[in-house]
């Protein structure tokens, strides 16, 4: 070999290992998957009845498929969501938003894809979620969907909230719509944490709707 083709080895050599070093780690999906109907305890079989009674629905999947390890955990979860998703104080145009920047906030695919289509048909506009799904603030916002956005980005950011803050936000929901704004960011954010840990994947396998923020 001559002394050219030694050097144009070694840079490929070291471009590949650059290559390798700098692909992402792909990491083993679903960690905590649907268990089996004959594999269940009679706990897991009643909490799983018990939502679907609760929810009107015959269905059973995203963050409660890894709840459903405790299942008194995803009862008294469900519980909170029942009221927080469904009869908070906020509209659901709000409400939505809310659990879009928390969706943002832990890059929860399955969350963002649940809930995007949901915020835009209650009446959040388009540049919006795609601003928050950019990690932008958003222009055009209306006052209470500004007040919101504010409190909740200074809440996850300094886990605190100044006083003109909150003050923008009561005057939009009142305090009792501060306090459930507090509650759908817990609720939402204890899923994302749950579907995040158990790498809950996305249903019929559709590409991440968000992009993962630099680290």
């Amino acid at each position: 070999m001559t002394s050219g083709s030694r050097a144009r080895a070694t840079v490929a050599g070291v471009a590949g290992a650059l290559v390798l070093v700098a692909a992402p780690v792909v990491f083993a999906q679903d960690r905590m998957p649907p268990i089996p109907d004959d594999q269940m305890t009679e706990a897991q079989r009643e909490a799983v009845e018990e939502f679907k009674a609760a929810r009107d629905t015959t269905r059973f999947g995203g963050p409660f498929v890894p709840l459903l390890r405790s299942p008194e955990m995803l009862s008294r979860a469900r519980n909170v969501g029942d009221y927080v998703r469904f009869n908070s104080a906020l509209p659901p145009r709000l409400s939505e938003f809310v659990i879009l920047l928390i969706a943002r906030e832990w890059t929860q695919q399955t969350e963002w894809s649940a809930h995007a289509g949901i915020a835009e048909r209650a009446g959040l506009h388009a540049d919006i979620i795609g601003a928050v799904a950019e990690g932008r603030r958003p222009d055009g916002m209306a006052v209470d969907e500004a007040a919101v956005y504010d409190f909740c980005i200074e809440l996850l950011r300094t886990h605190g909230v100044s006083d003109p803050t909150y003050a923008r936000l009561v005057s939009v929901v009142e305090e009792k719509g501060v306090v459930d704004t507090i509650g759908i960011m817990g609720y939402y954010s204890l899923l994302a944490m749950v579907m995040n840990t158990a790498r809950t994947p996305l249903a019929g396998g559709a590409p991440p709707p968000l992009q993962a923020f630099p680290r």
